[in-house]
């Protein structure tokens, strides 16, 4: 069975576990010379591999959530000399539906009921909240006729699940704000109080708490320097992108920001 050299892909990962079962499916793909198809990553598990596989050439990737701007997506791996396409990597949508007006379900309320279903989190992908009338998640397709059968409540509220086209899901376009900011550092706490409209020393406590991520990675340094490019995730809070950066003749750096909530 050909082997990738596990010890340097792993070395140094924030998630070891889930990167190692992506590398079985590599070495899997490439022995039997078929696609291999992971389950459910979530954002910084899909940065981490694309970071470790960029440089193996004998190993191509496509990452598919059901649409194109998906968080937890299942990720296609073959031998480069195979064509890749979303159609290879199997995903199924389902209908949440059911009267929540006068018990409001959040995305925790939906996935809670999927997990109190015996489903593992892997095997599920994006929640879509439809408000008062229910939600819709992607799944792995062999989930769909089980949680038909089984997923009968959420919170107080009856549900009737169904399966959809994916072509159905209700994708809202995230929104987003153009920020202008000066900064006499490019620090990231700085950068980010700017962005998300909080204030430095709260920022720099949810950098040293761990709720912060730079390009999906965890960053504990409030003094850690960002670039233009990077992408900035507060838990709850959404991301900010970097834009151009420019000194002014004050020698302080003028940032542009996309915030998306």
């Amino acid at each position: 069975m050909p082997s990738l050299p596990r010890d340097e892909l792993l070395k140094g990962v924030e998630n070891r576990e889930a990167i190692a079962r992506v590398i079985d499916r590599a070495e899997q793909a490439l022995t039997t010379w078929e696609v291999a198809v992971t389950d459910f990553l979530t954002p910084p598990v899909l940065a981490e591999v694309r970071a470790r596989f960029s440089r193996l050439t004998e190993v191509a990737l496509l990452p598919w959530g059901g649409y194109p701007q998906a968080e937890r997506v299942r990720l296609a791996i073959a031998r480069t000399e195979l064509p890749l396409d979303t159609s290879q990597i199997p995903v199924a949508a389902l209908d949440i539906a059911g009267n929540f007006l006068f018990d409001p379900a959040t995305h925790r309320d939906f996935l809670g009921a999927l997990l109190g279903a015996g489903v593992e989190r892997d095997r599920v992908g994006d929640l879509l909240v439809l408000g008062e009338r229910g939600a819709q998640a992607v799944v792995v397709p062999d989930l769909v006729p089980f949680l038909m059968a089984s997923l009968t409540q959420v919170r107080s509220v009856p549900v009737k699940v169904q399966a959809l086209d994916l072509s159905e899901l209700k994708v809202r376009p995230p929104q987003k704000k153009e920020l202008t900011t000066v900064e006499a550092s490019l620090r990231l706490d700085a950068i980010a109080s700017a962005g998300f409209g909080m204030s430095r020393s709260k920022m720099a406590a949810a950098i040293s708490s761990g709720n912060v991520r730079v390009n999906w990675k965890e960053i504990k340094q409030p003094s850690q320097t960002v670039q233009a490019g990077d992408l900035i995730a507060v838990s709850g809070k959404g991301r900010v992108e970097v834009g151009d950066i420019a000194i002014t003749k004050k020698q302080r750096y003028r940032v542009q920001l996309t915030r998306f909530k």
